[in-house]
């Protein structure tokens, strides 16, 4: 029996194969696309995005074909430079197209080991108290222990699960596509500078050769969404908007996305589980979907693989949705709040000004730049340390770096007293002792994915943390 099959090769799924094979659980990936569509709709990475990538070490990886920026805030076509102070050692983003890092994550997977079968749609589910059956286009099916749907936004398990995804039909649509405009490069740049006074969901950016990136609004909203529009949609909406259509052409690949906002009700029913645009759908302002996605992925695989494994403790997978839910809601709603500020009508000009002169206070500009690149995500653990629920970032050791020491998605204790033990958990959890004075703790222990779940200094306080997030000890 497959340990889990893993539906959508996107990036959430990619990730999410590589974290279950770090711990050797059985990964099978159904992608239904025999070949990758080049689509980029995602452009990039986020601060906490990046730091995932380097506590797995795949950040060399990304840093050679990406470049780095860093805007403070990028809310609502409100751009600040970067707050001083944010909480990481990497206060960047990366610039890089979605096809670059799926296909840097699909690397990491079948390094690692994991099956990517593509041109395997899945059709159907059931499930029992010991596994998940999965039935394919082709008449076959297959047998897992778990079940992940990481199959976007129209999610076939999310359908087949019954689950609720309650939220906001989409009431304004954006084409957005790549293709050739053969209009003289200056004036494009002129034109898009000018239409962009007053209308931020219009763009036209260079890739090279020729090619843009186009997005201009739609006319309406399309009755059927899965649709493409055509390269003569896109000449129309160009000259109502723009009054020129930049004499586009040969077009690479054309999409439409609306402002939609929907959440799943439940991220797990039974041996089942939802993640990325399969659990949360939302507008892609702040450029935010992939790096909750992933991120999902982040939390979601070391909690799978203890329960595949057989030492999770009770609650452990409950604990997914638990803490991401809440961070998906919290995207949907400041994704509405930007949508309002991208609007082209005088209210929405004015609130725009205002939040613009808000963020030049370096308080508020720390605070939105935190939220958009998810470094200010803190989960419930419970009342304790000022960093309990918080990740750590990557702090100076005097043996090298904290991330260094990541790449196996192991637990770990950073000890500055040297008098701590995690006996009887040492199979699942690191003890580094370190002086590290970048450490606002006598000691902390990290959960896999870098949060903190324990802070202090007291041998029975940490014995008596260590069952709720790493199980029994070993006998």
């Amino acid at each position: 029996m497959i340990d889990v099959i893993v539906a959508g090769g996107g990036p959430t799924g990619l990730m999410l194969a590589s974290e279950l094979r770090l711990h050797g659980v059985r990964v099978v990936v159904l992608e239904r696309l025999a070949e990758p569509t080049g689509q980029s709709r995602g452009q990039g990475l986020h601060a906490r995005s990046v730091e995932l990538m380097d506590q797995r070490g795949l950040l060399d990886r990304f840093l050679a074909v990406s470049r780095k920026f860093q805007v403070g805030g990028l809310f609502g076509g409100v751009i600040k430079p970067w707050p001083d102070g944010l909480d990481t050692a990497h206060p960047y983003g990366l610039a890089v197209p979605q096809p670059v890092t799926e296909r840097l994550l699909n690397e990491r997977a079948l390094e690692l080991g994991a099956e990517i079968r593509r041109g395997s749609e899945l059709v159907g589910l059931s499930q029992d108290e010991h596994g998940v059956t999965v039935g394919l286009a082709d008449g076959t099916e297959l047998r897992s222990r778990y079940l992940v749907g990481c199959d976007g936004g129209r999610s076939t398990v999310r359908g087949l699960l019954g689950v609720g995804f309650p939220g906001e039909p989409s009431r304004v649509e954006t084409l957005l596509g790549e293709m050739e405009a053969t209009e003289d490069p200056e004036t494009i740049a002129a034109v898009v500078e000018e239409v962009r006074r007053t209308e931020l969901r219009f763009g036209a950016v260079p890739q090279g050769d020729g090619v843009y990136r186009v997005g201009v609004p739609a006319e309406g909203v399309a009755e059927d969404r899965a649709a493409a529009p055509t390269i003569e949609e896109f000449r129309r909406r160009l000259r109502a908007v723009a009054g020129t259509d930049f004499g586009v052409r040969s077009p690479r690949w054309l999409s439409r996305f609306g402002d939609a906002t929907r959440q799943a009700e439940r991220y797990r029913v039974g041996r089942v589980l939802l993640a990325g645009d399969a659990a949360h759908v939302h507008p892609p302002t702040g450029g935010q979907g992939l790096n909750l996605g992933v991120q999902d992925a982040f939390n979601l695989g070391w909690k799978l693989a203890a329960e595949v494994n057989g030492w999770a403790p009770e609650g452990l997978l409950d604990s997914y949705h638990t803490e991401r839910h809440p961070v998906g809601a919290r995207v949907l709603e400041n994704s509405r709040a930007q949508m309002t500020l991208l609007g082209s009508d005088p209210g929405a000009t004015a609130l725009r000004g205002l939040f613009s002169t808000l963020m030049d206070f370096e308080e508020v500009n720390r605070y939105v730049t935190g939220m958009i690149t998810a470094v200010a995500v803190r989960y419930d653990l419970g009342e304790g340390h000022e960093l309990l629920g918080r990740r750590l970032r990557d702090v100076r050791l005097e043996r090298g770096r904290l991330y260094e020491l990541t790449h196996g998605g192991r637990g770990l204790l950073l000890d500055r007293t040297g008098r701590l033990s995690v006996e009887g958990w040492a199979d699942r959890v690191d003890h580094v002792v370190d002086a590290c004075e970048e450490l606002d703790a006598p000691a902390v222990l990290l959960r896999p994915d870098g949060h903190v779940a324990w802070a202090g200094a007291d041998q029975r306080d940490l014995l008596a943390h260590l069952p709720r997030w790493f199980g029994a000890a070993a006998g």
